[in-house]
């Protein structure tokens, strides 16, 4: 019971450092396209993810339930921000001038 509380702190802090890391982006020029940013945020997703991994505890039942916790949470968050950025982006939009893409 120990490991799933453990799991369940780890799961806590690394929504809580993904937070602060989306909260901390500043958007200005040069601005991303919205594909762009959907794959750096998707980059950070895996990178938590995969640091997390390393600190999870008990069976591997376990820690794969930890992992897709985890997983599901940093989406919910990561999709959250790109519907922010994808607002932004279309309030910076002008009428004749789009985003170069990439």
């Amino acid at each position: 019971m120990a490991h799933l509380q453990s799991n369940k702190d780890l799961i806590s802090t690394g929504m809580k450092e993904f937070n602060v890391l989306l909260n901390q982006q500043v958007f200005n020029d040069p601005l991303i396209s919205e594909e762009d940013m959907m794959t750096v945020v998707d980059d950070w997703v895996n990178f938590y993810v995969n640091y997390y991994k390393q600190h999870m505890k008990g069976e591997q039942q376990e820690q794969v339930g930890a992992l897709q916790e985890l997983q599901q949470q940093l989406d919910i968050l990561a999709k959250s921000f790109l519907v922010k950025y994808k607002d932004f982006l279309k309030s910076q939009e002008h009428p004749n001038h789009k985003l170069p893409s990439f």
